[in-house]
């Protein structure tokens, strides 16, 4: 890496799962003074995460993906994955997670509720924007999607009660479980969800992320122009 080259090049575009790496890339801004990054928008309508140069850094031509100069270039794709490498070689201050020796419980909370969101909310969110918006009308499928995330809405809204955060000991702590989490919840009306109002437990999370300076920072990279 050169002295002028920011250490993490981030390939992402305007989506749930891009928008978690530029809000905690954002993040480690604020608390690192010498960390920066660089970004490049993947506009994935136009199919270049098909190409041949990235499928040699995903292989599932998907975005996100970093691309660590300061370690011979390393890539890292799947948004957990990136959350949590991002979290192991840039936040040794465990500002935003936890550390796995002296904090074993409180860093089990971190996963469990990061792979919630990987493999439950995210998946079931996104069927049920894709039978909502780009599919043919099946009245099932829309229904099915929609029923699955609300009730995973439910679940998180167990989980809140009495926290102000999702992972950590007492109320919880701000930490890279609520940023995958918070960027699938966020777009609930472009669901097809009117409001949040049956879940107040996560109503009040959200009008508690939606006020880290880091989120709505990462909410504007990369530019909508």
């Amino acid at each position: 890496m050169s002295s002028a080259q920011k250490p993490i090049l981030a390939y992402t575009g305007l989506t749930p799962n891009g928008f978690p790496i530029t809000i905690f890339l954002e993040a480690l801004k604020s608390t690192d003074p010498g960390f920066d990054y660089d970004y490049e928008k993947i506009d994935i309508s136009t199919n270049r995460q098909k190409e041949p140069w990235f499928i040699e850094l995903n292989p599932n031509g998907r975005i996100p993906v970093i691309v660590d100069r300061s370690r011979k270039d390393f890539p890292v794709f799947e948004t957990s994955a990136i959350l949590l490498y991002l979290a192991q070689h840039y936040d040794k201050q465990y500002k935003y997670w936890f550390n796995p020796e002296t904090e074993p419980d409180e860093y089990s909370d971190l996963l469990q509720w990061m792979f919630f969101a990987h493999g439950g909310l995210g998946p079931m969110q996104g069927q049920l924007n894709h039978f909502n918006r780009y599919a043919p009308d099946i009245p099932y499928a829309k229904k099915r999607y929609l029923d699955e995330t609300k009730r995973l809405y439910g679940v998180l809204d167990i989980r809140l009660k009495d926290r102000d955060f999702l992972a950590g000991a007492g109320r919880g702590k701000y930490s890279i479980a609520d940023i995958k989490t918070f960027t699938w919840v966020r777009m609930y009306a472009f669901s097809g969800i009117e409001s949040v109002d049956e879940w107040p437990n996560v109503k009040a999370w959200l009008e508690r992320i939606n006020t880290e300076t880091s989120v709505i920072a990462g909410l504007q990279v990369p530019p909508r122009t």
